[in-house]
This record gives C-alpha cells, structure tokens and sequence, in this order.
C-alpha cells in the first residue's frame, strides 16, 4: 500500500492508512450519537420542590406543580383517578383539627361551660 504524501487528513499507523476523520469517529472521541453518549450530558432538572404538597413536580419553566395544579386555587385531581383520589383525601394525614371537630359536635360545640364533676 502507498502512503499518500502532501495531504496531512491521512495516516500511517502500523502499516495501514487511515482517513484521519474515519479514525477519530470509530476510536470513539466524538459525540455524533443521538443515544446513549448523549444522554450523560443532561444535568439540568426540571421539576423542583412544590410549596404547597412538598412534591418534586413543581415544573421550573411551566411554573405548575403537576402533582397538586399549584398555583392554582383548587387542588388538581380527576374523577378517573380514583386511586390517587384515595392516597390524597381527607383523613390520610393528621388532621389537626377535623379530628377536635368530632370531639366537640359530640358535645353539642359548648364552650365557657366548667366540667361536671363524676358522681361514683
């Protein structure tokens, strides 16, 4: 095989001649793939901390939480979401104070009034 002279886009190495661009691109220091090599250059996220349901949903561009509709005035849920109307209704958390709202309509909502003392 003859070397070609004056043209610096070729190569000799251990004695085969090379295009230089054809070395480079299957020796694999280049990034022409669409795939995998692409895929470890994306560092930025975006969806991040919602203020209102503590999910990472809240879409940094859209400005919209995809979990609870944030910053809209009504929490985002579908009728044919049952199952995830379920995970998020009332009664699933503390409920600080639906839970005394119980005690006290037993009560018939009597406030000012002293205890009765037990008589044994």
């Amino acid at each position: 095989m003859q070397k070609k002279t004056g043209d610096p886009s070729w190569i000799r190495i251990r004695f085969r001649v090379f295009n230089l661009e054809t070395f480079i691109r299957q020796a694999g220091l280049t990034a022409s793939s669409k795939g995998t090599t692409s895929f470890g250059k994306r560092h930025t996220k975006s969806h991040s901390l919602c203020r209102r349901c503590g999910n990472r949903a809240y879409h940094n561009q859209k400005k919209t939480c995809a979990s609870c509709g944030y910053p809209a005035a009504k929490i985002r849920s579908f009728n044919w979401g049952m199952k995830a109307k379920r995970r998020k209704t009332t009664g699933t958390g503390r409920m600080r104070y639906l839970k005394t709202v119980n005690i006290r309509f037993k009560n018939g909502f009597r406030e000012g009034v002293k205890k009765v003392a037990k008589s044994d």
